[in-house]
């Protein structure tokens, strides 16, 4: 059985392409590319359900066009807008896992820094700026600490847990 737990988002289905069932897969991530069976992970009525995928190619930088096995018209492909879409974290390297999916996969997990130890829960992700923030509840008070790749020293998707290096001073904001 498949558990929510063990799921990354990578991205969400926002409309159907055309009358023959592909789908707009809006997605940062490139897991599909080099996998020899590639499919995705869907919460259909609550539950993650896996599609294999028949065919994908890129519309641009962000958007996917995937045709899902058996979904072959606009009106199966309908039943798919606005679902998130999912990946197991187990068939992810880690390496590979913070570029390729969306910061609100990171909700959940604990924060700890290098100098400062536990920093709290990332609560929130802020994306509507040009920067990405986390928003991590730290002693009771809302810590707003940039998402970005230099911050972050090591991930542990097992635990649900980041360590990060922050940068002199930022706490005290």
């Amino acid at each position: 059985m498949i558990k929510k737990e063990d799921l990354v988002k990578i991205g969400y289905f926002s409309k159907p392409h055309g009358i023959k069932g592909e789908i707009n897969l809006v997605t940062t991530s490139n897991l599909l590319d080099g996998l020899d069976e590639p499919y995705i992970i869907c919460e259909m009525e609550g539950i993650p359900v896996p599609f294999f995928i028949e065919e994908y190619r890129y519309k641009s930088d962000t958007i996917i066009l995937v045709k899902l096995e058996n979904v072959d018209s606009e009106e199966a492909a309908r039943e798919f807008i606005n679902h998130d879409v999912y990946y197991p974290l187990s068939a992810i390297p880690d390496n590979d896992l913070i570029g390729d999916v969306t910061w609100d996969s990171f909700i959940g997990y604990t924060v700890s820094d290098e100098k400062h130890g536990n920093l709290g829960e990332i609560t929130n992700v802020d994306e509507s700026t040009i920067n990405v923030l986390l928003e991590i509840n730290y002693k009771g008070n809302e810590l707003l600490l940039p998402a970005a790749d230099e911050l972050i020293t090591s991930v542990d998707h097992t635990k649900k847990h980041m360590t990060v290096s922050i940068p002199d001073g930022l706490l005290d904001i």
